[in-house]
């Protein structure tokens, strides 16, 4: 990755809360997120009190939602679906946008994301939303896939986000450092890891 980081000026914000044992991956995003959004913040850990305290000041959290771990029933054209608490596809997905601040996404493997999930009860008081992914990841062969929709977390903010900010342009220059790991990865020679350390929508 180079030193000059593209800076995004997103309108709606983004907390990433990442499992510690995440944090020290090489080929995470969570890093590349922070430095390529100018409203981006990262908490490393595995239970905050509320939405307060993983961001350090006082908000409301009504005004703020969370990318859910996905939901077989979600169904609607992307890349960002509204969803209720059964993961069924809401009615009125503009309703659902409205007002939002914020967005919440986890940071880690399956298995990590569903402990960070349950450990934070405060996250289902939050408004819900599903990517809904329109290609594989650009991963690739880099990380083993347990499902074909899974996506990196920063593929999965750039797919929402060019929803929420109604700009295409912004999911590639968010995607353009990731391009840039990746490629150095594969020219490392690195491929095939042995843990699967994507989020999962």
């Amino acid at each position: 990755m180079s030193d000059a980081v593209p800076t995004v000026e997103n309108k709606v914000r983004v907390l990433i809360l990442q499992h510690p044992q995440e944090q020290d991956h090489a080929l995470g995003t969570a890093g590349l997120l922070v430095q390529t959004l100018v409203h981006a913040q990262l908490a490393v850990g595995l239970s905050w009190r509320n939405l307060g305290h993983a961001l350090k000041e006082p908000v409301e959290a009504c005004d703020w939602g969370v990318l859910y771990l996905g939901s077989a029933h979600a169904t609607g054209q992307g890349p960002l679906v509204a969803v209720d608490r059964k993961g069924e596809t809401l009615a009125n997905q503009e309703m659902a946008l409205s007002g939002l601040k914020g967005l919440v996404v986890l940071d880690g493997n399956w298995a990590q994301a569903k402990a960070l999930w349950w450990r934070n009860a405060w996250l289902t008081k939050l408004r819900r939303f599903v990517v809904m992914p329109d290609g594989p990841s650009l991963y690739g062969n880099l990380r083993k896939e347990a499902r074909p929709d899974a996506v990196s977390t920063l593929e999965a903010v750039a797919l929402a986000l060019s929803a929420l900010e109604e700009d295409p342009n912004v999911r590639e220059k968010v995607l353009a450092p990731f391009r840039e790991l990746v490629a150095k990865a594969r020219a490392a020679g690195l491929q095939g890891g042995k843990r699967d350390r994507r989020r999962r929508r």
